[in-house]
């Protein structure tokens, strides 16, 4: 295993940050296979560095075993500036304090920049033509200015990322179900990481907004066989989802190392692991789109009294949480706006105007634009 540290650049001057990157089995170069684990972007959800503290142990016995077969990076904590945003007790993980901006959002879209660069050299070979456009997207990306600490954590992130085959992002929500995010093409790939993990759900879409992580490393694919459709293949060569590990609370080992052996047979099934794999069991339910995904919000400020959980499935008028104004007494019903499953919900239980509250996944897409939370 190697261990590298990459120095994130422009913070406060007598302050030095770094993000920690562990690589295992041979290099991308050797195999021919990448794949990289980054748990908690957004430094405040602790689930997924607990995953990523046992897939660094089992990592570790496979690669002394000689098992490993492709690169396998895992950023045990892919957020040092979150890590450390705390105020007044609270961590505040999520977004970046001297920006505002979420650290999950606005990843650079190279594929116009790595289109100029390789089109020269491009063939009818498609397994050539994504060594040629893996390295212009590295080219792109090391081009890109920085101008803040955020945007160079980004680059950083990215430049780990941009030429894998798999990426999977760790994350979780305030409470809710196992559940993952994917894009729609994607699918064929996203169904078996879902059942070998056993999420109760799939959320789908081409674009979800702001440009996440993982759809800033799968999306450029796509985007690039556009640019050459009739002229030179491009396959789709990178996979990428986002896992929702539950929510907040559900920190244990039992859950940590249930989803860390699932993701490593995933891993085996697309060859970066030497070892047997069951095949997993069926889906839980089909996959439903993101623009099905229908928020509750707070119309006002109140105390939270929920009568669902996680995991339900509502019809549509379904009680979902009372909102009790503590001045006037007034209780405001929320109701569910369509039959689906209660995925998430609100781990506060006092809530202000606007905040969302809960989020149900129907099968039905009623909505656009920007699908994502804020």
């Amino acid at each position: 295993m190697q261990t590298l540290h990459h120095v994130i650049e422009l913070g406060t001057p007598g302050t030095r940050r770094e993000l920690l990157s562990l690589h295992y089995g041979p290099d991308q170069e050797r195999s021919g296979r990448k794949a990289v684990l980054q748990a908690s972007l957004h430094a405040d959800e602790v689930p997924g560095m607990l995953v990523a503290h046992h897939l660094r142990q089992m990592l570790q016995r496979l690669e002394d075993a000689g098992s490993l077969r492709g690169e396998i990076v895992l950023l045990p904590a892919a957020n040092p500036i979150g890590l450390s945003q705390w105020q007044q007790l609270a961590h505040q993980g999520r977004f970046d304090a001297n920006s505002g901006e979420n650290f999950n959002r606005h990843y650079a879209d190279l594929s116009r920049q790595a289109a100029e660069r390789a089109a020269p050299r491009l063939t009818q070979d498609p397994t050539l033509n994504t060594a040629v456009l893996r390295q212009a997207l590295r080219e792109s990306l090391a081009a890109l200015p920085v101008s803040s600490e955020l945007q160079s954590l980004r680059k950083i992130l990215l430049g780990l990322a941009i030429d894998a085959d798999v990426v999977l992002d760790l994350h979780c929500d305030c409470e809710a179900v196992l559940h993952l995010y994917s894009a729609t093409p994607l699918w064929p790939q996203a169904e078996r990481l879902a059942r070998h993990l056993g999420v109760s759900l799939s959320l789908l879409a081409n674009e979800s907004g702001d440009a996440p992580f993982d759809e800033a490393c799968s999306q450029v694919w796509w985007r690039l066989g556009q640019i050459f459709a009739g002229r030179h293949p491009v396959p789709q060569a990178c996979f990428a989802a986002t896992i929702e590990h539950r929510g907040y609370g559900d920190v244990g080992h039992g859950l940590a190392v249930q989803d860390a052996m699932a993701i490593l047979a995933f891993l085996s099934e697309r060859g970066f692991i030497d070892q047997p794999v069951s095949e997993p069991p069926p889906l839980r339910r089909a996959a439903r789109p993101l623009e099905g995904s229908m928020p509750l919000h707070a119309p006002h400020a109140g105390i939270l009294v929920f009568a669902r959980a996680p995991g339900d499935e509502v019809r549509a008028g379904d009680l979902i949480v009372e909102l009790i104004d503590p001045l006037s007494g007034a209780i405001t019903p929320l109701l569910s706006p369509v039959d689906g499953l209660l995925y998430a919900r609100e781990h506060r239980r006092y809530a202000h105007a606007g905040l969302r509250l809960a989020k149900i996944a129907g099968e039905q897409a009623l909505r656009s634009g920007k699908l994502l939370s804020a």
